[in-house]
């Protein structure tokens, strides 16, 4: 909560973006605070992590939005659909 505050209160009324791991984003997620979320997937595997989703709130529906594709990287935005 006091990141979000802080986080608010230096964007001046502009969005504000969340860079972490999935437990942060699944915070953010389940507490309703999240209009849209890109991911970013490059084709390297280091083996372990968190499933993004693993313990997000099951009636949180999303909708892709768009993507955006290059050599290294592919860029996937989704909607909160409320």
């Amino acid at each position: 909560q006091s990141a979000l505050e802080q986080a608010r209160a230096a964007a001046g009324g502009k969005d504000i973006r969340i860079a972490g791991g999935a437990n942060v984003v699944q915070q953010y997620l389940n507490a309703g605070l999240v209009d849209e979320f890109t991911l970013h997937h490059a084709p390297v595997f280091f083996g372990g992590g968190t499933p993004l989703f693993l313990n997000s709130d099951p009636s949180i529906q999303i909708r892709q939005k768009n993507s955006i594709p290059s050599q290294d990287v592919i860029h996937v935005t989704y909607e909160i659909e409320r």
